[in-house]
């Protein structure tokens, strides 16, 4: 699905429990046996950085950073889609939220701290309903 419109309408956005990290490593031996418990891996000239959960993070010694939720746009928000992102990223910047949005291939994920998960699917959901409402 390419439409905005439908894509906002179809969000349905979703809060997963788990809480994440997102790690920054610069060894290949240690991304090499980590990417295994990642949620996502993305490769960068200064390093790859892991999604891992919490726990994973904790376990591996890993530093420290933001704990992070991660909110499921459940829609299928076709590769070539444009402006979800950007609707997304503007309605909780209003609101004060950071976030961290990852798309993949069925689905858009949008990653804020765990400090901030209720508020940042509050304001989805009205995003959500207010295209419905249109």
């Amino acid at each position: 699905m390419s439409d905005l419109g439908a894509m906002l309408r179809g969000m349905t956005p979703r809060l997963d429990a788990e809480t994440y990290r997102f790690c920054s490593i610069t060894s290949d031996a240690e991304v090499a046996a980590l990417w295994g418990e990642s949620l996502s891996l993305f490769r960068e000239d200064e390093g790859a950085t892991l999604i891992l959960r919490e726990a994973a993070a904790a376990q591996h010694g890993l530093p420290p950073s933001p704990p992070m939720q991660q909110i499921v746009l459940e829609v299928f928000s076709a590769l070539e889609g444009v402006g979800l992102t950007a609707a997304v990223a503007s309605a909780l910047a209003n609101e004060g939220i950071a976030c961290n949005m990852v798309a993949a291939f069925h689905h858009d994920h949008v990653f804020v701290l765990a400090s901030s998960s209720a508020k940042a699917l509050a304001v989805l959901q009205s995003l959500q309903n207010k295209a419905i409402a249109v």
